[in-house]
Order: structure tokens, then C-alpha cells, then sequence
């Protein structure tokens, strides 16, 4: 099988343009672009080395379509809790961000079940740790598979609510109810541009030895 052709090979570009991607081509990625990100994903640090992690690739086009459904059920459960609602207390820089960020959501809402791949990143074993920590290995080994797929000139973008319906998840594509599903990842060729987010500088977000203290 040939090696996927490599778009973005400079590691901190990668970084520095990777966002999230919502509007996809319709257009098939093919199957060694998705085993390359999914080799990215399992070189990612995880407890004990359990690598407690499976990747199920949904590329059936009336499975991608019903989980499609799904998330739109839960994105407008959202919608109606007020999520979409402008908030006023917003800087107008990052009030324009947000309603951009929240238009594109519309749009992956309205047609997730047409990205041409959809990756499940399952977890299982997760019974040491709880609460935040639960994450710990799948997590990381999804920034890898979608930094890979930044990489490869792919759009990704990493979403959870159809955890809200997640037993029907597990029902559609026959996932044992001892296994979580750490996400939904719609995978295709982009329709926009990759390029830099709005983002806080360093020095606001960092403090140094105690809370609050940051350094000039």
C-alpha cells in the first residue's frame, strides 16, 4: 500500500494552523491516509502501556448517515439550552470568533453524516481513574491522529455530544456496553483553508509557581 503524501511536514506549523475543521468535501480519503493517522494515534503516551484503545472507522454510508442523526439530535438539544445564544460580555475580536465557530457547528451538525469517514475512538479498562483524569490515554492518542491528519492536508475535528445517545452508538455499530466512546471525528478533505486561530498569548495563560502570579 503507498504512503499518504505528506502536506504539512514541519511539526510547529502543524501545530500553529491545526483547527477544527467542519466543512468537508464529500470527496473518499483513502484507506492509507486513515491507517497513517491511526498508526499516529498509537504512538501516543498511555498508561502502563495498555494502550486501552480502539479506532472504529465508519465509512458504510447508512451507518455514517444514522450517526449523522444522532448528532444532530444532540446539537439541537444544545441549541435549544441557549448554547448558540450570543454572549454580550464578549471582546468584539473573540465575539466574532464565536459567532464563526458557531455557525461552522451549524453546518457539521447539519451534515456530519456526509464527512466520508467517521472515526469512534474507543476506550475500555477505564476504571482507575475518574472524572478528568478517565481521559488520560485515548486522549492524547486523538490530538495524534488529528495532528497526523492536519499533516496530511485532512480535516478533523474533535466532537463528543453523541454521548448524550451513546447506548444508541453502541447499538448501531455493536459496541459492548463496557466500552466508552471517547469521541465522534469526522475525517475529510477540507473545504476551507487550515491557518491560525484566535488565541490567548502565552503569557496570559501561564502562571509561574503559584496561581495567578505570571511573570512580564
Amino acid at each position: 500500500m503507498a504512503e499518504p503524501t505528506v502536506l504539512e511536514a514541519d511539526f510547529f506549523t502543524a501545530i500553529g494552523t491545526q483547527r477544527a475543521m467542519r466543512r468537508l468535501k464529500p470527496d473518499p480519503v483513502p484507506e492509507e491516509y486513515i491507517k497513517k493517522i491511526i498508526w499516529a494515534a498509537t504512538r501516543a503516551p498511555n498508561g502502563g502501556n495498555r494502550q486501552p484503545w480502539r479506532f472504529l472507522v465508519v465509512t458504510d454510508e447508512a451507518k455514517r448517515r444514522r450517526l449523522g442523526e444522532i448528532y444532530k439530535r444532540a446539537w439541537d438539544s444544545y441549541v435549544v439550552q441557549g448554547y448558540t445564544t450570543p454572549d454580550p460580555k464578549l471582546p468584539p475580536d473573540q465575539a466574532e470568533s464565536n459567532q464563526k465557530v458557531l455557525k461552522s457547528s451549524q453546518y457539521l451538525a447539519d451534515h456530519m453524516g456526509e464527512a466520508p469517514v467517521l472515526i469512534v475512538p474507543c476506550a475500555f479498562g477505564q476504571t482507575v481513574n475518574a472524572g478528568i483524569a478517565a481521559g488520560a490515554s485515548i486522549y492524547p492518542a486523538i490530538q495524534n491522529l488529528m495532528l497526523a491528519a492536519r499533516a496530511l492536508g485532512l480535516g478533523t475535528t474533535l466532537t463528543t455530544l453523541h454521548r448524550f445517545f451513546e447506548d444508541e452508538v453502541r447499538e448501531l455499530l455493536g459496541i459492548p456496553a463496557t466500552v466508552d466512546t471517547a469521541a465522534l471525528i469526522p475525517v475529510g478533505w477540507p473545504k476551507g483553508r487550515f491557518g491560525e486561530g484566535l488565541r490567548q498569548p502565552v503569557e496570559a495563560v501561564t502562571y509561574w509557581d503559584q496561581w495567578g502570579v505570571k511573570r512580564p
